[in-house]
């Protein structure tokens, strides 16, 4: 059973629970924030199901998959599989229903054995193999990072933790896209468009190491954190301006991680606003930025890339690949700008947000899930 292709590399079965969580979580929040349904009275209150289904849910389907594939490249060593790889999906599909349990013991631990679990996995691989790691020091970010997303996921669903739970867990998120972008654009821009992009180790370093400050920022004095925030995306938007952002728009694919590398800056540049109090905009204005203009838009590309080069196939953006990425667009509109100009229709268009951000997991699923679940077309066996 555990022979079948499906369990043969990390991102094949997360992927796939990537795709119908993406379809499902924010069609059922956009039912609870409606009023026309409610979750179990058991649970973790609705807004903080969200977020944890969002980030540790969908966010870690994504991120779970990419981080257990992505040992092969890193330490030359086959990442998890088999029967392992199997216990790993089974524990994460226990985390979606744990969280409606009531808060007991049982529920802390159900909830937590997924992520440490993966989170064990990864960091052991990379400590123990790191003689053999193309990407080290840089991946001391990920050792370091990767165990905090435990105490924010905790922080996250109890009461009293929850401000500190929900920017620490944005925070560890901004950090491997961050380090993403610079590992992936210049690759791109060089493989597509023959071009080199510069690349400085001093300012890699600082925008990194002040994204990693910024995970404190709930605890950090209200002007530091104000401060990091700024001069993170000072530093990301100065690199991007180098990084021949005109000539990048020209092709789809790699357009989409400019964009979201812009949604990232622009998230900062928000955030550090709302932590100074000088601009809230309406409603988690900043926290919808980094999930919508960067999540929602280099993850459906990311899985696109890794869904067909892992599996032997030759790298496509379909047209329905683009009508997809270009559904969470519309959706990004709807959360982020008609919010702020119409904020009386807030739930319609919290509504319409959440129809084009499943509308794109679906078109985007059902064009690769076949390919997830099948042998690699050119005879390899992972």
């Amino acid at each position: 059973m555990f022979d079948r292709p499906l369990w043969h590399a990390g991102f094949r079965p997360f992927f796939l629970l990537a795709f119908a969580s993406g379809a499902l979580l924010p069609v059922i929040w956009a039912l609870v924030f409606a009023g026309a349904i409610a979750l179990p009275a058991t649970g973790v209150p609705a807004l903080a199901w969200h977020a944890h289904e969002m980030f540790y849910g969908f966010g870690w389907a994504v991120l779970g998959g990419f981080l257990l594939t992505a040992t092969k490249n890193w330490v030359k060593i086959r990442g998890i599989h088999g029967a392992a790889l199997a216990l790993a999906a089974a524990l994460w599909l226990v985390e979606r229903a744990a969280v409606f349990l009531p808060p007991d013991p049982l529920r802390l631990v159900l909830l937590n054995l997924f992520p440490v679990y993966v989170v064990g996995y990864v960091v052991t691989t990379l400590v123990r193999y790191r003689r053999h790691d193309t990407f080290f020091p840089d991946n001391l970010f990920f050792i370091v990072a990767l165990p905090l997303f435990l105490v924010a996921k905790n922080l996250l669903i109890s009461p009293a933790g929850w401000t500190v739970g929900v920017a620490m867990t944005v925070g560890l998120f901004r950090l491997p896209f961050a380090v993403m972008f610079e590992r992936t654009m210049t690759q791109f821009m060089r493989n597509a468009m023959g071009v080199d992009l510069p690349r400085y180790t001093w300012l890699d370093r600082a925008i990194k190491v002040l994204l990693l400050v910024a995970i404190f920022e709930a605890l950090l004095p209200t002007t530091i954190a104000g401060i990091v925030l700024a001069l993170a995306a000072l530093l990301l938007f100065a690199r991007l301006l180098t990084w021949k952002p005109l000539l990048g728009l020209r092709r789809f694919e790699i357009a989409i991680m400019y964009v979201g590398y812009f949604g990232l800056v622009l998230h900062l540049v928000l955030a550090a606003l709302r932590t100074t109090g000088l601009f809230t905009g309406v409603g988690t204005l900043s926290l919808h930025t980094f999930t919508l203009l960067t999540m929602g838009v280099v993850i459906p590309g990311m899985l696109i890339r890794i869904s067909q080069g892992h599996t032997g196939r030759k790298l496509l953006f379909t047209r329905s690949d683009r009508f997809a990425i270009g559904a969470m667009g519309v959706a990004a509109f709807f959360r982020l700008v008609a919010t702020q100009i119409w904020p009386a229709r807030y739930t319609d268009w919290v509504s319409l947000a959440a129809l084009g951000w499943s509308a794109c997991f679906v078109l985007v699923g059902i064009r690769l899930a076949p390919f997830l679940w099948k042998a690699r077309v050119d005879g390899k066996l992972h």
